[in-house]
């Protein structure tokens, strides 16, 4: 009984782990980011989840920077792509 139940529990576990790796690496990421890739990684962040699409939710919030004059559309470009590449580490 014994070796059946720790496989299918660690089945059960392996998901939690992956999971806590992938922030990890995500969190890592993000620290190699610009200030304003950080901004946008920090505000898109919580918000992911499997079903979520990058592009989107970084325009969502890019957006109103670039209008609003908090930051050019170019920086704001630059900063989207690198902060979505740390974003499809959270997916």
């Amino acid at each position: 009984m014994r070796r059946i139940l720790l496989p299918v529990l660690g089945l059960f576990l392996l998901p939690a782990v992956a999971q806590a790796a992938d922030q990890a690496a995500a969190t890592a990421c993000s620290a190699q980011l610009s200030k304003d890739g950080q901004l946008l990684y920090g505000r898109v962040a919580p918000t992911m989840t499997p079903q979520t699409d990058i592009k989107d939710a970084l325009t969502s919030v890019a957006r109103p920077m670039v209008m609003g004059g908090s930051m050019s559309r170019d920086t704001a470009r630059a900063a989207a792509e690198a902060a979505g590449e740390c974003l499809k580490l959270l997916k």
